[in-house]
């Protein structure tokens, strides 16, 4: 027998309404949720992991820039993160974003993938889903309490210490089964494992980092161009997995309800078929700190035309070169028994001095920028909108807008590491060499070897005609990160202007055979 309802056409008005799924700008507007967890001491591996405190951290530090409430866990037991799991379910309301970072071990069993705490006791296969936290279970739970997004970025195809106790290989992670509104990433491919890179971050998170920061993208999309250029920098031998249903516009950056204008989002070249060869293996020297003086800017020479370029300028690519000695903290490098070259009277002809760009009343119409002023009208001492529009205003080419947003937002926190790098930046590029190389100290003395750092610092280095600096700090950030395009194309510019010509080449070939927009990225630099 069927049972008909009749419904008030106002209810069932309302009831229409509440199943729609939510529009891009209530998705901007939720609540964000995050748990951000680096387990790095697994007491059965030979040697603790080196990447997943500092992945987690960064990670951390960019979702609270973009909005989201987060807690961050180090080296949790099975009963920390499971308790951890439910303070996040506790604080997801009806159509907030919920979002899960995990960095460590990672285990398939059962067609299930399962996060493996650090205390895990794990000598078989049942031993993985009794001592695992399962994604599926996780995702599902999510999805109970009322999520309208949840994402879930995993960096565990890891080789591990346990899969060789009941497997002759290791099987990597599952395909997952999620709920509508899912968006997952795993750091390599479906039942693969990669090794770590050696550094003290993963490929991986650089990349992600890198584009969850460009100014209008959607998920999917930053999420798709984290892919191609992991794929690109490892030579493919290490391609993240995605799988996506979500059923609305999501943006990592708050307040973007549509691609971005301007050429901010750019179609990526498909990977370079074949690697250049490796560079040969030569020992640097050890550097030893010293303070370096730049020489005051050239006055500005306005060229024709100022594209838009991404901000900070770190393309992480592959690369055999051997990694510089261990820097001191909070020093500024110089090669070892080479005395700091003396400041010269203005820049080189090589590096030119940008305009600054196009005015705030220009820019006003922009949707990311307009919505961040809007947030700075009602409060403005916003920290983490002056950063993003500090960001936008850079990506757009408008640098001295950029440098101001990045001015206050040092203000409100004047131990902003991020907003001193990219106020170096910024300030390098417009070609305020002595204030930007204050600025990439500083931020060097917060955070010692801090790469996106000493990249900036070798740029301006390398634009004040200093290339013997120039070299040391892209040594540096290459020890650090040995896969960084932009420290090993700069690196080359700087062999070359120091005389050594072959080893020159070899550092720009191998870079723009790994991104061949490096050439172009370096001109917008005002570095030719």
């Amino acid at each position: 027998m069927r049972i008909h309802f009749i419904f008030p056409v106002t209810l069932l008005a309302s009831l229409m309404l509440s199943l729609m799924p939510l529009s891009p700008l209530a998705a901007a507007g939720a609540d964000r949720f995050a748990l951000v967890i680096g387990n790095a001491k697994y007491p059965d591996a030979d040697a603790p992991l080196k990447e997943p405190i500092n992945d987690a951290h960064d990670v951390a530090d960019e979702l609270k820039r973009d909005g989201f409430n987060v807690e961050v866990g180090e080296n949790m037991t099975g009963d920390a993160m499971r308790r951890g799991f439910d303070r996040l379910y506790g604080r997801i309301k009806p159509g907030s974003v919920a979002l899960i970072f995990f960095s460590g071990f990672g285990i398939q069993s059962s067609r299930q993938s399962y996060l493996i705490p650090v205390d895990a006791q794990i000598w078989t296969e049942p031993d993985v889903r009794r001592d695992g936290i399962s994604l599926e279970i996780v995702l599902g739970e999510i999805n109970n309490r009322g999520a309208g997004v949840k994402i879930a970025l995993i960096d565990a195809s890891r080789r591990n210490p346990f899969e060789r106790r009941f497997r002759s290989f290791s099987a990597g992670l599952a395909p997952v089964i999620a709920p509508n509104g899912t968006l997952v990433m795993y750091s390599a491919a479906l039942s693969s494992v990669i090794s770590e890179n050696g550094g003290d971050h993963s490929l991986f998170v650089q990349e992600l980092l890198k584009e969850i920061r460009v100014p209008g993208l959607m998920a999917e999309e930053a999420l798709e161009r984290t892919r191609v250029g992991v794929s690109r920098a490892s030579r493919r031998e290490q391609v993240p997995s995605i799988s996506s249903s979500l059923a609305e516009d999501f943006s990592f950056i708050p307040g973007v309800g549509g691609p971005p204008s301007g050429p901010t989002v750019a179609t990526l070249p498909p990977p370079t078929p074949e690697p250049a060869p490796a560079p040969p293996h030569v020992e640097p020297s050890a550097p030893k700190p010293v303070e370096v003086s730049v020489p005051p800017p050239a006055a500005p020479v306005t060229p024709a035309v100022t594209p838009p370029v991404p901000i900070p300028p770190t393309t992480p690519a592959a690369t055999a070169t051997t990694p510089a000695a261990t820097m001191p903290a909070a020093t500024v490098p110089t090669p070892a028994a080479t005395p700091a070259p003396s400041p010269v009277a203005t820049a080189p002809d090589t590096a030119e001095t940008k305009s600054d760009g196009p005015t705030a009343l220009a820019l006003a119409d922009d949707p990311t920028i307009k919505s961040l002023t809007a947030k700075l009208a009602d409060n403005p001492d916003d920290q983490n909108a002056l950063y993003r529009r500090g960001q936008v205003y850079a990506s757009k080419g408008a640098y001295s807008l950029a440098v101001k947003d990045f001015d206050d937002t040092i203000r409100l926190n004047p131990k902003d590491v991020e907003a001193f790098n990219n106020r170096c930046w910024a300030r390098t590029i417009i070609g305020d060499l002595q204030a930007a190389l204050k600025d990439c100290n500083e931020a060097l003395r917060l955070r010692p070897n801090f790469v996106d750092a000493l990249d900036s610092r070798g740029l301006v280095n390398l634009k004040s005609g200093q290339a013997k600096n120039a070299i040391a700090d892209f040594d540096a950030a290459l020890k650090i990160n040995p896969r960084l395009t932009s420290s090993l194309y700069g690196r080359g510019l700087a062999k070359q202007r120091n005389g050594s010509i072959g080893e020159g080449e070899l550092d720009i070939s191998n870079a723009k055979a790994m991104d061949p927009n490096i050439v172009k990225e370096f001109a917008d630099y005002g570095v030719r």
